[in-house]
Formats: structure tokens, sequence, C-alpha cells
């Protein structure tokens, strides 16, 4: 036997790490200088090194402190140097295949360019020109030249108009795709190399910098199409394409396609310069992917066998309790000086869309709270107003926040915004008045303290800097006296972080690992997730059995959550329910939540396939007002009624078309795949 101490598994990731680092290493000087033709093997290596330092990845993520064999030092700081490595090596490999991959479209039309010359001077002259190396050599000088200030004019702010020196295929979502000779008109010049392009259809989108040189309409386009062929050949030759700095970049693209309405907007006066299209909501727009529905369903880890944040308990009969690094309640207070729309627009909703981000990624689902004001402090939002009976959960500024992201950067982005209608042409749409972030662990990995934060905004979107929200207020005077008058009167938000007690953190670790949402709602959101361990971990016949499950609620609560007045509509049947309860029903686990079921069955379940309940529209005040009568009205006849039988029996109501997926639960259609991102 060996005597040597078995390796933990923090040691054997950190192993496979520095085994994974060499190869990369030896890839990248093996890559400096590759032999003709082997570009394409290097890329595909390349390709399958990321995969195995994205499985690597993967694992890290799953590893837990109570797994080590033997207490480890500086755990969680060795953990998260150790993702830093792997994100390292990953971005370096992600750059690699892109040079490899732009060096190949390079190299093929250097060779058909020389395959062209060849042929031409052999059919011309029968034999080899001995003054062409004289000639080219004489010429390399002036070419760098001419190089260097084709350089400086592609640059030049003013340089609008550009051709494509090659083809050029969108390498994701965003891009532009182009081909070799089209004129491409700039609109913006980014830092990163990646431009905003628009070609003669109107389409809009990124293209490299190296593919383009500056169009000259006096040249004849053929004598500029052999000419800029050369360009790409000495131009993307070896240089790489940067990465983005932008994320999400399908949402950010419809900001830029879109930015026209902005900017018309802002010269009529309408609103500040800083105001943007929201970034959040174009998110919100496009899936599924940030919306709380989709958080809420289990996640799978990485083999896909079973669940990460959803484990039984059998020794009390329910879920385990999950904690995680990030898990607090975050209430919004006020927004203050925040700049008035102009009378040409007509304001439908002033709110504050809230998520985990680290600088660059959105973290979780974007959580939406309304702000109120009042017409005597219009530049002033407040949440969590006095109204009678159940608050709407819209309007509550308790918001938990939750998330297992293992980032250094990780923090709360606040985007203010406005949903608007605009007066003269009736174009609705949504405008950013400002954004803050605040960052939740110290540079030394400790968590902020829990306090009240008064979060000076910033103007432009979240991935710009050094945009102010209402330049205009800047401007209008110099001095110490003035810079003060000026902080003043900058737009911030007020928000409070608060300490969890330890029946708030047993609370919260019910929840899945990452979600934000309304503190108001947090004990049906238990209810459903004790709900889902039954059907998955408790009762089914076999772990390995993925046919469709049998349950309304399973099938259909999660959609409750992208419709904030039926959520309330089950808050209020349940408040009724509760306030009927003995001491005793209310300490019975089992009793409650067969409870909560037959509350479901005869309050929110009906409602969801009625066709008199108007589909759910953000802002439309009709909407919601309608909405809101049919709700009240039904939930008035079920009390009346002990229950919706009578209801759904009736005919004077009538419903939708049945559909399976009312009943019928699919966890592996459903359930959240592992997302390191995340």
């Amino acid at each position: 036997m060996s005597g040597r101490r078995a390796r933990g598994p923090l040691q054997r990731v950190q192993r496979r790490s520095r085994e994974l680092q060499a190869q990369v290493e030896a890839l990248r000087a093996e890559s400096a200088a590759p032999a003709p033709g082997q570009r394409k093997a290097l890329s595909e290596r390349c390709l399958q090194l990321k995969k195995l330092v994205d499985e690597n990845t993967n694992a890290l993520h799953n590893l837990k402190k109570a797994d080590e064999p033997a207490p480890v030092g500086n755990y969680n700081q060795r953990k998260e140097d150790e993702e830093k490595l792997l994100l390292k090596l990953s971005q370096q490999l992600q750059k690699l295949v892109l040079v490899l991959d732009q060096d190949n479209v390079t190299m093929n039309y250097a060779v058909d360019e020389e395959h062209q010359k060849d042929t031409q001077t052999e059919d011309e002259n029968g034999e080899d020109d001995e003054s062409e190396d004289e000639e080219s050599s004489e010429e390399e000088d002036s070419e760098e030249t001419d190089d260097e200030d084709e350089d400086k004019l592609l640059d030049d702010p003013n340089v609008k108009e550009c051709i494509a020196v090659g083809n050029f295929n969108a390498q994701q979502e965003g891009d532009l795709t182009f081909t070799k000779g089209e004129v491409l008109l700039i609109h913006d010049k980014k830092a990163d190399g990646w431009w905003v392009a628009e070609n003669s259809k109107g389409e809009r989108g990124l293209v490299p910098r190296t593919y383009l040189a500056v169009h000259n309409e006096d040249v004849d386009s053929q004598e500029q199409s052999e000419e800029h062929i050369e360009v790409v050949d000495e131009t993307a030759d070896g240089t790489e394409i940067k990465k983005r700095t932008d994320s999400h970049w399908s949402a950010v693209r419809r900001a830029i396609t879109e930015n026209d309405t902005v900017e018309v907007l802002a010269t009529i006066g309408a609103v500040p310069a800083g105001f943007r299209l929201s970034t959040l909501f174009q998110l919100l727009e496009e899936g599924n992917q940030f919306r709380a529905s989709y958080f809420l369903q289990p996640e799978l880890t990485p083999s896909q066998l079973a669940f990460k944040d959803l484990v039984w308990n059998s020794e009390k009969n329910t879920i385990y309790p999950r904690p995680t690094r990030v898990s607090l309640i975050v209430t919004l207070c006020s927004c203050k000086m925040i700049p008035l729309p102009g009378v040409s627009i007509q304001v439908l909703s002033r709110h504050v869309r809230l998520c985990l981000f680290d600088g660059n990624r959105v973290l979780s689902n974007i959580h939406t709270v309304r702000a109120t004001w009042q017409p005597k402090s219009p530049q002033m939002w407040t949440f969590s107003p006095r109204v009678t009976g159940i608050l709407p959960s819209l309007l509550d500024g308790d918001c938990f926040v939750r998330s297992n992201s293992l980032s250094s950067d990780i923090g709360i982005l606040f985007e203010l915004g406005i949903t608007y209608i605009r007066n003269s042409t009736g174009e609705r749409g949504e405008l950013s008045c400002g954004w803050a972030f605040l960052k939740l662990f110290t540079s030394n990995g400790m968590p902020v303290p829990s306090k009240m934060y008064e979060l000076l905004l910033n103007g432009g979107t979240p991935y710009e800097r050094g945009v102010e929200v209402d330049p205009s207020i800047s401007r209008r005077g110099s001095g110490v006296f003035h810079q003060f008058i000026t902080l003043k009167k900058q737009p911030v938000l007020i928000v409070k972080l608060r300490s969890l007690s330890v029946q708030s953190k047993d609370i919260l670790n019910l929840l899945p690992e990452t979600l934000t949402g309304s503190m108001c709602y947090i004990h049906l959101l238990i209810f459903y997730r004790q709900i889902l361990g039954d059907a998955l971990l408790k009762d089914r016949i076999s772990m390995q059995s993925t046919e469709l499950i049998c349950n309304p609620i399973l099938a259909t609560f999660p959609q409750l959550m992208d419709q904030p007045d039926l959520m309330d509509a089950l808050r209020s049947a349940w408040a009724d329910r509760e306030r009927t309860l003995k001491r005793s029903e209310k300490r019975d686990r089992e009793f409650l939540k067969s409870l909560f079921v037959l509350v479901y069955h005869d309050s929110v379940f009906p409602l969801l396939q009625s066709t008199s309940l108007p589909d759910y529209k953000w802002a439309d005040e009709e909407s919601e007002a309608s909405r809101w009568k049919v709700i009240a009205d039904f939930l008035k006849k079920s009390r009346e009624n002990d229950g919706a039988l009578q209801y759904l029996l009736s005919s004077e109501n009538t419903h939708k078309a049945f559909d399976i997926s009312e009943l019928a639960y699919d966890f592996l259609g459903e359930a959240r795949k592992n997302n390191p991102g995340v």
C-alpha cells in the first residue's frame, strides 16, 4: 500500500488545471509559427482543449468544502483563484481560435491571389520576369508608408464610409456578414476593434476593423478590389480579432439599431442626453432566459443526471436548505432628482429593474419594482406605498437576492426606467433614466456592510462609463460652490442592505440557488419548491424515470412569476384561508402544503385558462384594470361558493381549449442546464 495521502477534490482540479495550462502554453508556442497546412489541425486542437478547460471549470463549480477529506486552509480563496486561472485559459484559447481561423481565411486569399498571378504570367510571357523582385523590393517601403497613412485615415472619426477587403461570416449573433468589395457605412468606431457598421440593405451589426479600408469612389472598382485583396493579406495576417467588450450583444444591438429614437427624443428636448433604450428591458424581451419563471425551475448538474439545487432530506421528509454565497434582502427606498421627461411624451410607468451583475454578464433573473410619485414632487420616486389590503407585489420594494456565483466582482445592477408613449406618433418604448451598481464584496473578499447606500446614477448603458444622466447640470457654472450645488442636483438611488436573522436565512435557503424577487410572495415560492421536491425526489417511482408528471401546480405556477397580478390573486386567496387556521394547523407542514394545493386550484388555476382574462400587457393601464376586475370578481365568487367548481361548470364562463401542458410537468424540458456563468 502507498503511504501517500489521497488527494482531495480541489487538489485534483488544481492538478488538472496545471496540466491544461502547460498544454495551452505549448499550443500557443506552436501556433506562433505554424507549419504550412497546420492551421486547421491547430484550430481543432484548440477547440478540444477549450472543451477540457470548460469541463474542469464545471467540476470546480460543483466542489464543496465538506467534500474535502481533510481541512483546507483558505478554501474559498483557493477555489476563486482556480476559477480565475481557468477563465484566463479559456479566454486565451478563444482568442487563439479566432487568430487561427483568421489566418486560415487570409492564407486562402493569399494562395488564390498568387495562383492568379502565376497563371497570368505564364500565359503572357512564358517565362519569369527577372525584374519583378527588384520592383517589389523598391515598392515595399512605399507600401508600408501607404499602409500607415491608410490606418490613420481609417481611424479618423470623420471617415464614415469603408470598403470590405475580404469576406466575413458572422461569428455570433450581433455580427454583420459581408462580402469582399461591399461598401459599409460606419456608425461607431469602438476601441476594441469591433465597429458598428450598416450595409446597403440597412442592416447593422459588428464588423472587425481589420477587414476594412477607406472607400475611394474615384478609383475604378476592379482595380480597387485587387488592391484591397493585398491589404487583407498584410492587415489581417497575424492580426488578432480582439474579443468584444460588450456582453449580451443581442440586447445591446437593439439599443444601437434603435438609437435613432433616443437621439430624436433628446434633440427635441423630450429626454436628457444620458437616457438610453433600456438594456435590461431588451434582455427580458428576448425570451425567458432572464425571467424569474426560468430560474424557478430546478437546475441540473453538469452530468444532467441529478438536480444541483434540489436535494431530498429523508430524515425531515422535505428538501434540504441550500446556503449560498450571496443571500440577502435589499430594500428600495427612494430615487431623488430624476430628470423629468418633456411634455411630448407620456410616461406610463416609472420603475427599477434589478439583477445580479459582474460588470460584464447578467447572473440572475431581472426583477422589476414599480415606483410611485406625487405631482408636487415629480423628481422623487418612492416604493412600497401604504395601501389598503394586500400590497401589490409589483410595488413591493423589499427584494431578496440569491446567487452562488464565485465572481469577485458580483453586485446588484439597478436600472431606473420609464415606459412611455410619444404623443405625436403613438410610438411606445422603454428608456433607461440611469443605472447604478452596488458591489457586494470588498477587494479582500469580505461582504459589504448592511446599511443604507446612496448610489449616484450613471447615464448611458451599463456597458458605458463616464456618461452623465443629464450633462446640462454640470455645464451651468464653475467653482467649488457650483460643484457642491451640482452634486446635490445629481440623480441618486437610495437602497438599504438588511442583515438577515436566523429565521430569514432559513427561509431564503429553501429557494433556488439563483433567484431575485419580492419578499411578499416568498412563502408561496417555498410551497412550490416543497411540492417540486415531493414530485421529483420523493414520489417518483424510479429516479431513472423521465415520464411526464401529472401536477397542475408544477405545470403552471412559474407563469405567475411573469404575471404579478395573478401572484397577488394567489396571495390574497391564501391569506383569506390562512386566517381561518388554528395554531396547530399552522405548525403542520404537510397539512399546509395540501391546503395550498386546494387554494391554488380554487383561485389562479381556473383564471390561467379563462377567456375572460385579457392577456397580460406591461404598463397598459386599461389592460391592468380590466384584468384585476376579472380577477377580483372570480375570487369573490370562489369565496361565496366555497371553491371554483361552480364557476368551472357554469355555462356562463368559457375557457381556452384544453391542452395537456396545463396538467403535465416535463421536468427534463423545463429544468435549467448547468451554466457556469450563473
